[in-house]
């Protein structure tokens, strides 16, 4: 296991090569990024609909992190775990405001378009939500996101990027595949359980609800700002800068 040090300064290489990586690479892998959330998060409401009572929420939020898993492992791109590292990268100077900001745009455009398409191609298309107890049990989560007050969902953003960015900075201090699934596994298990929004698996379960009639786009974007700015806050003011100005050198 790396030291908290160690992770910062490992943190801070990765801001420097996640803004330096080709265009149509950070498509490609916030696409994929985009899309594996969304697998998690469909495992996540098949479990929960099909067992009763907290049971149902604690077993699919155990599943939900695969996504995650599958993003840290296989290289993707994700803008929540971008904002904490690539915004370390500011504070620290080794990334411009410009940099930031262009890369939280490119990947957060592409990862909501890869949420999407699960969301239509496989959540639709291939019926993997469209029956009961599904069907309603997913429409339902949509509208327990929408429903909510602007600051309600900013703060719900906050806590929900500050265990994904403590999930993502404890999985670079583990040195082999294993611990960085136990490292993800469990925080990211918490922040699903305790309901806090994601902006990104949001643009999965929303947008589904908008495919069956139950949703408005102008509520989609009416969450998605709040939710994001939080996850902003959670993952820059809350890891990115709380870890930087503990081990920064003096």
């Amino acid at each position: 296991m790396k030291s908290p040090e160690e992770i910062l300064e490992y943190a801070s290489d990765l801001s420097v090569a996640k803004v330096k990586k080709p265009l149509l690479s950070k498509l490609i892998l916030a696409f994929i990024g985009g899309a594996m959330v969304s697998m998690g998060y469909m495992t996540y409401l098949r479990v929960a609909a099909a067992i009763p009572g907290g049971a149902g929420v604690l077993a699919g939020a155990a599943l939900f992190p695969t996504g995650l898993v599958a993003i840290m492992l296989g290289g993707a791109e994700l803008a929540t775990s971008n904002m904490m590292v690539v915004g370390l990268g500011y504070l620290r100077k080794r990334v411009t405001l410009k940099d930031v900001l262009l890369n939280w745009l490119t990947v957060t455009s592409m990862n909501i378009v890869g949420a999407i398409f699960v969301a239509g191609v496989l959540g639709i298309g291939a019926q993997v939500l469209t029956g009961k107890p599904y069907l309603d049990f997913a429409i339902n989560v949509a509208h327990h996101k929408i429903d909510v007050a602007f600051l309600t969902a900013f703060l719900s953003g906050i806590g929900c990027n500050w265990l994904v960015g403590m999930a993502a900075w404890v999985a670079y201090g583990a040195k082999d595949a294993a611990g960085k699934i136990l490292a993800i596994w469990f925080i990211i298990t918490i922040f699903v359980v305790l309901g806090f929004q994601h902006s990104v698996a949001n643009s999965f379960v929303i947008p589904f609800a908008i495919f069956e009639g139950a949703a408005t786009w102008g509520q989609f974007v009416g969450n998605f700002i709040p939710v994001f700015l939080g996850n902003v806050v959670g993952g820059v003011g809350l890891v990115s800068l709380l870890f930087s100005v503990a081990y920064k050198k003096h």
